[in-house]
């Protein structure tokens, strides 16, 4: 991937106050984290000696070991690597602890952390620069790295992150540096690489996992621990920084000086980043079930509060059996019953056109029912039909007028049922329909409140199955008949049946899997289309490149072309990452043009 680095915590088995052979771990570990395409490295705090050296750091024999370590180090690592490595150091007679930036030939500069107490004014200084002059900020070519000691402390204004630490493990002590990290990396925005003092530490008052954590974004990436070794990360500067703006976590300056390191750093391809192929949906099966379980209450607060805003009666909407409508209902039903209204509050109004399907006539129809909904059939046959006489359409004609005249007969109808019912209509449009403008202008493109307008389609599916463990529908047998209707739906190939025969969304637009893809990184991170590319090659090799390339053209073309459909979209809650609102969630000029 264009414009990766990887990065690598380093815990190697320390030999108690033995600099040399601490120097040779180190080295083993550098050159195999180098061997995996890792650039930047980071041990724990003071590495070198071990940690737990006590009065031995005020011996001038450690002293002058870790020099010689210091310039093992130097003389020996691979080209192109940068080690930030934990020692004790000498300044006008102090000894601090900190962390000492080493490549190849050189050593390039040292970020104190305390000072031991020391009195021996022989000790000869280690910088070249006043010690009170280091700021624990350095900037290469295309990215800003800062230097930290242990989790205590604000993020840094920085791309990446490294963070030496040498804390004794104690109960709970892991979980609370995990929450910590994902914390400070979500706030934050910006990558963070953590080693902690491991294996070889002294036992004698404490003992010490060697606990390594790689974190971007609020997630973990990588994690070890109890055992010496790597783990690496990959990330992007650009990202980072693109990720900041966008949730404005940039200072304006720089707080303090940053110093040049002119390094040449290997690229990395990005398989280590976390990249994800379906990012809008947790792996974990738990992580899963507590988003969709999020989500769906979030949907039900933010209408309940609408619903009540216009003192509306009823809430109306289209149910054609489709994933959409379904989520939709799911969400109403869920308000009913969550503050004590009856379920026939809900009006569900389905109407068959020229192309619905039994199938989901027969799934809308039973899933009303199921969820105790009042359920209306308007078939909406004669009067398009009407209208295409009065427009002067040829109804063997099945281009868009056909389509489109369909959808906008089925929106001023649910429109007047609501006046009529003093409803509100509850639009069923989701994220990723919205992202394509794949909704006909002032048809299903418009409602009174669109709940669905932050769930993607492929996340879509996942919150119906989890909406059957919450919902307080009936139990025993109609819990079952639920379950099997939801199932069936989720199993239904997308389609806007609006032509007579077989039509399948995804045959004329693409997979969705790849458009939820696309529109995570490029609202995220400001991918351009060849990073779009990349990242399609990347996740989705079983893919042909035809169908990904094809794919990919209609994405880049819809997302900025179809802006006249958002700008005009009804109020609906942001509950995500991304947000397509155009009063706040992505603010795009309809007439951009915009080649990504």
């Amino acid at each position: 991937m264009t414009g990766f680095y990887r990065v690598a915590a380093l815990t190697p088995e320390v030999c108690l106050a033995n600099p040399a052979t601490n120097a040779k771990a180190i080295l083993a570990l550098a050159q195999e984290a180098a061997a995996k395409g890792a650039s930047i490295l980071v041990t724990p705090e003071l590495a070198l000696t071990g940690a737990t050296c006590g009065d031995l750091f005020l011996t001038q024999s450690l002293l002058d070991q870790t020099d010689a370590a210091i310039s093992t180090l130097r003389n020996r690592l691979p080209e192109g690597v940068l080690l930030v490595c934990g020692a004790p150091r000498v300044f006008n007679g102090v000894c601090y602890n900190g962390a000492v930036l080493i490549a190849r030939n050189f050593v390039m500069g040292f970020v104190p952390k305390t000072r031991f107490r020391l009195g021996d004014t022989r000790m000869r200084c280690f910088s070249t620069q006043p010690l009170t002059n280091m700021p624990s900020s350095f900037e290469f070519e295309d990215m800003t790295v800062a230097i930290t000691f242990g989790l205590n402390t604000p993020a840094p204004d920085a791309d990446l992150v490294l963070c030496l630490d040498a804390e004794p493990e104690g109960c709970g002590k892991d979980e609370r540096r995990r929450t910590a990290l994902r914390h400070l990396s979500a706030t934050a925005g910006n990558a963070w690489v953590y080693a902690n003092a491991g294996e070889g530490e002294s036992s004698t008052d404490g003992i010490y996992g060697g606990h390594r954590l790689c974190a971007w974004e609020g997630r973990l990436l990588t994690e070890a621990q109890w055992e010496p070794g790597l783990s690496l990360m990959d990330f992007s500067p650009a990202w980072v920084r693109a990720h900041r703006q966008r949730i404005a976590t940039t200072s304006p300056a720089p707080t303090e000086e940053r110093i040049p390191l002119d390094i040449d750093l290997s690229p990395s391809d990005g398989t280590l980043a976390g990249l994800r192929k379906n990012p809008f949906i947790p792996e974990d099966a738990t992580e899963r079930t507590t988003r969709c379980t999020a989500i769906l209450q979030m949907q039900v607060q933010a209408l309940w509060r609408r619903f009540r805003q216009i003192r509306a009666k009823r809430l109306v909407l289209g149910l054609s059996g489709g994933l959409d409508s379904t989520l939709a209902l799911v969400v109403c039903t869920q308000l009913c019953r969550q503050f004590n209204l009856p379920d026939d509050t809900v009006l569900a109004v389905t109407m068959p056109g020229f192309g619905t399907s039994d199938r989901t006539y027969n799934n809308a129809c039973a899933l009303a029912t199921t969820l105790g909904a009042e359920l209306r059939e308007i078939s909406i046959v004669p009067t398009v039909e009407q209208h295409f006489k009065d427009i002067g359409h040829d109804p063997a004609d099945h281009s868009v007028t056909y389509e489109n005249a369909q959808a906008r007969a089925r929106t001023y109808l649910l429109m007047d049922i609501a006046n009529k019912e003093g409803g509100l209509l509850v639009g069923t449009g989701d994220l990723s329909e919205i992202a394509l403008g794949w909704s006909t202008y002032n048809g299903d493109h418009m409602s009174m409140y669109s709940v669905n307008c932050s769930v993607p389609k492929t996340l879509i599916s996942h919150c119906l199955l989890t909406a059957v463990k919450i919902l307080e529908a009936a139990d025993g047998d109609a819990s079952e008949r639920l379950l099997t209707v939801l199932q069936d739906i989720c199993d239904t190939p997308v389609s806007p049946e609006l032509v007579p025969g077989v039509q399948h969304t995804e045959s004329i637009v693409g997979r969705y899997e790849l458009h939820d893809c696309f529109l995570w990184y490029l609202l995220r991170y400001g991918c351009d289309r060849t990073q779009l590319q990349e990242l399609a090659t990347l996740l989705f090799p079983e893919l042909d490149a035809g169908e990904r390339n094809r794919t990919l053209d209609i994405f880049c073309r819809r997302v900025i072309t179809q802006q006249f459909k958002r700008s005009c979209s009804p109020d609906g809650p942001a509950m995500g990452g991304v947000a397509l609102s155009p009063r706040g969630g992505w603010m795009l000029p309809s007439d951009a043009n915009l080649t990504l």
